[in-house]
């Protein structure tokens, strides 16, 4: 098989500017594939060459393999690498690409086919002797009944046929539960994968996720690289991971791993491959899937074996055999990933669009990060709100966790609403430190409070004390004269200046400050900042001494938008006008779309009787559907949507009025 000269990444973001950096490194030309959305991003520069694929839903551009290929033909690649998603584990694309004589890096077609269908490759592994939960498939629209539902065992766990991600996966507990949950799961498939075919399959309550990353070359070598612990999981999709698991042992690693080979040899596996497995309470374990693909999480293999897998991709596409080093390989020190992702934890993980106006993550030993997007990039609600991978490598664990959470607590992250603190919030919580992690870790710990135990209480007060005093120092610096004058002074001094701010949770801060001297007199809403010293006051940085503690605040105006960040953490605030405008409000009991999205469904009529929290329309975005509830009991007054309306955040979807229960 000849050399690759030039390949192109049938990917976006993170992953496709990772492929690109080890392709350079290699002396490979790379050429990116774009959608409208994704026509400025880093990624896209990043490459030589850059090929558009008219518009933005999935089906017209990634998923278009057509399109794809001809963008390899034009550019002349002769080679392909799918990276993770889309198209990366469709056996019909890889047969295409070899069809046009291109080189697809990942798996032989037939191994992907093998593996395409869920319940198709529990019947294999379980016939080669790997073990596996008790399931069946989906013929038709109907539930299955009663006794075909008993035979698996409740709670049963609704997942897609072909796909994975966490999308078009229900958990259903009881026979009333199967029929809806069946539903919204084949529309999920649909919408990601293409195929509404699901399959049931017996769930295990809080096991741990535990996936072991093989890898075959054509010559018959197939290794493992050891384990990934992949537990600690939201709405089914993996946040944070690591390598190797706190609870594998080396008798326990020994036997997944001949499992993970087994699965493997049996269907020819080459390239980059993860088995993935749950490990029950006694430590028994049982096989979920084959990703015939590369992992997100493959940094942290990477990074205690010492192997670019990526390399050994490419090495392994153009024929040559695995080096020494790779069946050699062995566990060094410990790393941990931690994903980051555009999404609004206290809204139950609703993906969260807007531009980045910071992204800037600090340069610490140990940390590497594999993102997607740069400061002024745009996250629009088309594709996957991953923003990057944050990865700590260290000697020890407890070394890797430290490196992680302060990396993360140290970044300027603003512009979009992020999962930041809820990750920073894990890794110091004290069952994560001990490595007593699950898949039901996030039903036990409330991810909201978790993002809430960092940073402290007292950061949006301060922060709103910083960004009025550097709001001060602007408009003086801005001044046509005078600007000596001190931020704050007035010529009548018994009076405070005084500006009110919004958090992000639609709190008010009222900040008043006069100054007193060397010494300013401040207080938020009403309670006084006790010792206030003002050392300096700058548009951009405020250095004060409260309580005898002095702190460094970053401050970032952006018309009426202020970000602050400190050692306390990070904060985005709005400046309220002092004379609100009265049409800016909204008809009490408006439901508004919290995120950009498509209405799938109407759940109620205007004229129903609800009560707090029944559905009453649901979005789809990011390929996941999202239910917007009742906040309230009441009677459903008026449906401003229709059934796959295009929505932005803010819009108003429906009205329930509290008033009108009592008055039918």
């Amino acid at each position: 098989m000849p050399a690759i000269s030039k390949l192109l990444i049938a990917n976006r973001g993170e992953i496709a500017a990772r492929v690109i950096s080890t392709a350079r490194a290699m002396d490979i030309a790379t050429v990116a594939v774009f959608s409208d959305a994704d026509a400025d991003a880093p990624y896209v520069r990043a490459a030589d060459e850059a090929v558009t694929l008219p518009g933005n839903s999935p089906a017209d551009t990634y998923l278009n393999a057509d399109a794809v290929i001809a963008a390899a033909q034009r550019t002349q690649a002769d080679a392909i690498h799918p990276g993770y998603g889309f198209l990366s584990e469709n056996a019909t694309f890889a047969q295409a690409c070899a069809d046009a004589g291109l080189i697809f890096v990942g798996p032989p077609p037939q191994a992907i086919a093998a593996m395409g269908s869920k319940v198709a490759a529990k019947e294999l592994m379980a016939a080669t002797g790997v073990p596996v939960l008790p399931s069946m498939t989906i013929e038709g629209d109907q539930p299955p009944d009663d006794a075909e539902t008993e035979r698996i065992g409740f709670p049963l766990l609704v997942k897609a046929a072909f796909g994975g991600g966490g999308r078009g996966m229900r958990v259903v507990r009881s026979q009333e539960e199967l029929e809806t949950a069946l539903a919204g799961a084949r529309r999920e498939a649909v919408a990601a994968f293409g195929d509404g075919t699901v399959f049931l399959e017996r769930y295990l309550d809080s096991p741990r996720h535990i996936e072991v990353q093989i890898f075959g070359d054509t010559h018959g070598t197939l290794v493992h690289l050891f384990e990934r612990e992949c537990s600690i999981q939201r709405r089914y999709q993996k946040i944070i991971e690591e390598a190797p698991s706190p609870a594998v042992d080396e008798a326990l690693r020994q036997e997944l791993g001949e499992a993970a080979i087994a699965a493997g040899k049996a269907i020819g596996y080459t390239g980059a491959g993860t088995v993935e497995f749950v490990l029950d309470q006694t430590n028994r374990f049982y096989f979920l899937e084959v990703n015939t693909r590369l992992q997100v999480e493959h940094p942290v293999t990477e990074l205690v074996t010492g192997l670019d897998l990526v390399a050994l991709q490419l090495q392994v596409a153009e024929g040559q055999p695995l080096p020494a080093e790779v069946r050699l390989a062995t566990v060094t020190g410990h790393a941990i990933e931690a994903r980051l992702y555009a999404e609004d934890v206290a809204a139950g993980f609703l993906p969260a669009t807007g531009t980045l106006r910071a992204f800037d993550l600090p340069d610490l030993p140990g940390i590497r990060v594999d993102a997607g997007v740069t400061a002024g990039s745009r996250v629009g609600p088309h594709y996957d709100a991953m923003l990057a991978k944050v990865i700590a490598y260290g000697p020890t664990r407890d070394a890797a966790r430290r490196r992680l959470a302060r990396c993360l607590a140290e970044a300027r992250l603003h512009g979009v609403t992020s999962n930041r603190d809820l990750l920073v919030g894990i890794l110091r919580e004290a069952q994560f430190q001990a490595g007593q992690i699950d898949t039901g870790y996030l039903t036990r710990h409330d991810p909201d409070q978790l993002a809430r135990s960092w940073p402290g209480e007292a950061a949006p007060r301060l922060h709103a004390l910083a960004a009025a005093l550097a709001g001060q120092a602007t408009h003086r610096a801005q001044a046509p004269v005078l600007r000596g004058i001190p931020s704050g002074w007035r010529n009548v001094p018994s009076q405070d200046q005084h500006v009110t701010f919004e958090t992000g949770d639609g709190d008010h801060l009222e900040v008043r400050y006069r100054y007193n001297g060397a010494a300013v007199n401040a207080s938020v809403n009403g309670e006084v900042v006790p010792e206030l010293v003002l050392r300096q006051a700058t548009p951009d940085l405020v250095t004060a001494d409260i309580a005898g503690i002095r702190r460094d605040f970053t401050v970032r105006g952006h018309g009426g938008t202020w970000d602050v960040d400190s050692y306390l953490g990070s904060s985005e605030l709005t400046e309220l006008p002092r004379f609100p405008d009265p049409r800016s409000r909204t008809a009490p009991g408006s439901l508004l779309a919290p995120m950009p999205g498509t209405v799938v469904r109407l759940e109620v009529a205007p004229g129903a009787h609800v009560t707090a929290g029944t559905p009453i329309v649901v979005l789809e975005a990011m390929k996941m559907e999202h239910s917007v509830t009742a906040p309230h009991d009441g009677v459903v007054t008026d449906i401003e949507v229709t059934g796959g309306q295009q929505v932005d955040v803010g819009t108003v979807l429906a009205v329930v009025d509290p008033l009108a229960a009592g008055h039918d």
